[in-house]
């Protein structure tokens, strides 16, 4: 991210890696966007615009994730596992697998907002924190 926040890199991007303070704001402003559009958007006209909004909601959404998961060491992959159990959840139907959607979802707070990145340079790039200086 080289020092800046370039929002077109960080929300249209997988590759490299994300530090705790840019993937909390973006994750809340992705969130507000989303909790803003069901509550402005009346259910039928809702699921019609829809169709634009949620995937770019979710694109967005894992590449931050992604990005955020190669910061720990992990493969970006693990973020289709936080967007499923995110998407039940959201969606408030209640099923048996609720409980397991939440632990899911307290792994992920833990483990993308509290946790620090790996030291130095990992398979994924830079430590974002510490950018090499060319």
């Amino acid at each position: 991210m080289n020092g800046r926040l370039d929002w077109t890199e960080l929300l249209f991007s997988s590759a490299g890696r994300l530090s705790r303070a840019p993937f909390i704001l973006a994750a809340v402003t992705l969130i507000f966007v989303g909790a803003l559009y069901e509550a402005l958007v009346a259910p039928p006209a809702r699921w019609v615009a829809g169709i634009l909004v949620y995937p770019f909601l979710i694109f967005c959404g894992v590449s931050i994730t992604a990005k955020r998961l190669h910061d720990r060491g992990r493969s970006g992959w693990w973020a289709a596992v936080v967007l499923a159990a995110t998407v039940a959840v959201w969606t408030l139907q209640q099923n048996f697998l609720d409980f397991l959607f939440w632990i899911v979802l307290l792994w992920a707070a833990i483990e993308l907002c509290a946790m620090p990145g790996e030291q130095g340079a990992n398979r994924y790039g830079p430590n974002p924190l510490r950018p090499v200086s060319a």
